[in-house]
């Protein structure tokens, strides 16, 4: 018998029951989705809308006079609003104004959340019913379950052995246990308080208990923040003893929150931490606060910074904000009690190597803009006066400026460039000096530098193609060394220590490329001649030392700068003299899989003073391959295919002897559930002692460095991968880095473990560390590392 809204009066009697009935169900009888600890979460469907239709059917239905009820049996089914609720069976019982349905009753609201129950029992006010064999699954597949629940005054839900879990049930053995979850001896789900509260909790992982909790409370899921406690966490360490982190989330405001974390450690007793995050509609910021008052500053060795102080801490602050499209404004600042604070006490986001610095950032089309102030920070635990300290050798740089602008208009047909580049340096302390480097100027020192480049491209009817280049550039710098500074650099060799210097370089360049098109059935192959001249006067101040090299002192001389007017990697050096540069390039394809790419090429120096033959306080230029007339010769070669197979080497050598100066050559595949990574890194000694001075000039390393890396993972399973990788040194046949361990992956659940080596090149001092992670899906991670020690 169909019934459809609108029929009769008891027709449209029972259609509001049962469609009540279906919203009561879905509003005040259903489980929260996911209870997870202090975070953002979900809720329910919104509220019934006043104008919904309702469709009902069901086989039979009964008025029962006698006993005063109304019952709907047999494949009963009410859509309303968006809601479907089925049932065997709906009964009304006027007498008492309860009603139950009963046999397979399924609800989906309109949000997708499936809840499942033997049977329900309300009254038709709702305030109070009763609930068996509870079952329910929300769309982002969290699962929970109850052998009863019981509704009070509207407000408290009490579900009686519960089940909660965010892993799909095995769809081969449903009733098998899933990976983990959580039992209840009973949950209560307090609609004003806006809570969940679990008692006599149990984790499950495997199907075994691991934890037990008497008691713990954690947000309702129709709030969407919830003050809390957030998942401990574990860390040990020799120094600082084993450490116990319990972290409480408050939920101040939408905008808004405070986590506080208190950590006992057992040698050093409590640190304090606590971070502010606020959000706004254009950005967002967050503060970081840490100290503590070290119980057992002994227990660090007596040459760490950590031995010599009792109060730490620190205050560290990052903030972006978005001014309009165009402009964004923003900062990363730490400040702290000594110079390895966060580091050993791994404050998160702030520990390690790093810089504090103020931004101003605009991009629109071909304009950038970026204003910065930083100070670079190296955290160490060695004492200032150790030979080796590099804290306060480190930098403020105050500002740094960069802007480009690429005209969109042609300029002569051409594109017309500029860049500008300013930046301020003081330093507090020389930096460590040898007998041919001065890296690190103590005092204070300043550039400002003007660029403008011109280029046209024109083609030839033989599809020779001409790019003709002009460019312009000025420096402003000034000095102002200490005097032990300008002492060490009057040692290096002939020096011009003055307090400004004014630099300029005019360069006059033509690029010829000549591209050539094979094509068969299935593969493409482009062969590309290059040569290029550029004519320019010598590099002011060459052969003298004074101007300081801030931002090019890295240089490395291969395949990918073969081409570039100017080879130094910033702008303290600026290259000069009349260079020619010659290559061939290839590209292609074969089928639809495989893609290849090379180059090989060589640069001569042809008049004028050769830049990278005349010394700076780094000696950038020594040993790169271009300080003779003819340099090295570069290449580099590159594949890709199927399997994620890839390949590419690079390299340098020697114009005379083709002995190799510098390669780098990285593979990698994935042969079904086999991943294999591999690389060999060579750089030769950049280190020489004159025959006559016998004096030693050194730009990077005094030993040549062979280094193999290796890294292989294996999925052995459907969720289970080994995985392991090493760094071999070939120079001193030492294993200075390899890590190994497993990890477990599923839809809701991850679990890894590693032990991590190092070793020392010169002692062999080995270094080992364990950690593993476990996270859970939607209640949280848990992790543990170990620290400072197992040292053999």
């Amino acid at each position: 018998m169909k019934l459809v809204r609108g029929e009769d009066r008891k027709s449209l009697r029972l259609s509001c029951l049962l469609g009540a009935t279906a919203l009561a169900c879905l509003a005040g009888l259903v489980v929260p989705p996911a209870p997870t600890f202090a975070q953002d979460t979900g809720g329910f469907g919104d509220t019934v809308s006043p104008n919904a239709q309702m469709l009902i059917e069901a086989d039979t239905l009964i008025y029962d006079n006698e006993r005063n009820t109304v019952t709907a049996d047999g494949a009963v089914q009410i859509d309303y609003d968006g809601n479907r609720l089925v049932a065997d069976r709906v009964i009304y019982d006027r007498s008492t104004n309860r009603l139950i349905a009963e046999g397979g009753v399924e609800i989906i609201d309109k949000d997708g959340n499936r809840i499942t129950s033997d049977r329900i029992d309300v009254t038709d006010d709702f305030r109070d019913g009763f609930v068996e064999a509870l079952r329910v699954e929300t769309p982002d597949k969290t699962y929970f379950a109850a052998n009863s629940a019981q509704r009070e005054d509207g407000e408290r839900t009490t579900f009686n052995q519960a089940v909660y879990t965010a892993c799909e049930p095995c769809e081969d053995k449903p009733e098998k246990a899933p990976i983990w979850r959580i039992k209840g001896r009973k949950i209560v789900w307090d609609g004003k308080k806006k809570t969940v509260t679990f008692y006599g909790a149990r984790f499950e992982l495997f199907g075994m208990p691991i934890a037990y909790l008497p008691y713990f409370v954690t947000a309702d899921p129709t709030v969407k923040r919830k003050s809390g406690f957030l998942i401990p966490s574990v860390s040990f360490s020799d120094y600082r003893g084993t450490g116990v982190k319990v972290p409480y989330y408050f939920a101040l405001s939408p905008t808004y929150d405070l986590t506080v974390s208190p950590t006992y450690y057992a040698n050093q007793g409590f640190m304090a931490e606590a971070e502010w995050r606020q959000r706004f509609n254009n950005g967002e910021y967050s503060i970081t606060i840490a100290g503590i008052s070290q119980r057992d500053p002994g227990a660090f060795p007596s040459s760490r910074v950590d031995s010599t102080v009792t109060r730490r801490g620190m205050v560290g602050t990052k903030g972006a904000f978005t001014i309009n499209p165009r402009w964004t404004f923003g900062w990363d600042v730490l400040v702290q009690s000594d110079k390895n604070f966060s580091a050993t006490y791994d404050i998160k986001g702030f520990d390690g190597a790093k810089s504090s610095e103020i931004f101003l950032t605009g991009l629109h089309d071909r304009n950038y803009f970026d204003l910065r102030a930083y100070r670079f920070f190296v955290q160490e635990s060695r004492l200032d006066t150790h030979s080796l300290a590099r804290s306060k050798q480190q930098p403020w740089v105050l500002p740094t400026f960069d802007y480009a602008k690429t005209l969109d208009e042609a300029v002569f047909g051409g594109e017309l460039s500029f860049d500008i580049n300013a930046q301020g340096i003081y330093r507090e302390k020389l930096g460590t000096t040898s007998a041919s480097r001065l890296p690190a100027p103590q005092g204070k020192s300043g550039r400002f530098t003007a660029e403008t480049e011109w280029r046209r491209s024109f083609i030839t009817l033989g599809g020779l193609v001409l790019t003709p280049s002009l460019s312009a550039r000025g420096d402003g710098i000034f000095t102002n060394y200490s005097a032990a500074t300008q002492a060490a650099i009057s040692t290096l060799g002939p020096s011009d220590i003055r307090s400004s210097y004014q630099r300029y370089m005019a360069t006059a360049g033509l690029e010829a490329r000549w591209p050539i098109l094979m094509m068969t059935d299935n593969s493409t192959h482009i062969i590309e001649p290059i040569a290029q001249i550029f004519v320019r006067p010598d590099e002011p101040y060459a052969g003298t030392l004074g101007i300081p090299n801030e931002d090019a002192q890295s240089f490395v001389f291969d395949a990918t700068t073969l081409f570039e007017r100017d080879k130094f990697s910033g702008y303290d050096r600026i290259e000069g003299g009349t260079r020619a540069n010659l290559g061939i390039r290839y590209t292609g394809t074969v089928g639809d899989e495989w893609a290849f790419n090379a180059l090989v090429g060589q640069s001569y120096h042809i008049a004028g003073v050769n830049s990278f033959a005349t010394p700076d306080l780094v000696n950038a230029g020594a040993f790169s391959g271009l300080e003779s007339d003819v340099s090295d010769y570069v290449a580099m070669v590159g594949f890709s295919g199927p399997h994620r197979i890839s390949m590419s080497a690079g390299g340098r050598f020697d114009e005379k002897t083709f002995e190799m100066r510098r390669a780098d050559v990285k593979a990698a595949t994935q042969l079904g559930p086999l991943a294999l990574t591999g690389r060999y890194t060579f750089i030769q000694a950049q280190s020489e002692t004159d025959p006559v001075t016998s004096d030693t000039r050194t730009y990077g390393f005094d030993t040549d460095r062979h280094e193999v890396q290796a890294g292989a993972s294996l999925k052995f399973a459907e969720y289970w991968k080994v995985f392991g990788s090493g760094t071999f040194d070939l120079q001193s046949s030492t294993l200075i880095k390899n890590t190994y361990g497993f990890s477990y992956d599923d839809e809701c659940f991850t679990f890894r473990l590693f032990v991590e080596e190092k070793r020392n090149r010169t002692t062999k001092r080995l270094t080992r560390d364990f950690g593993f992670n476990i996270a859970f899906r939607t209640i949280g991670d848990f992790g543990s590392s170990t620290s400072d020690a197992a040292q053999f």
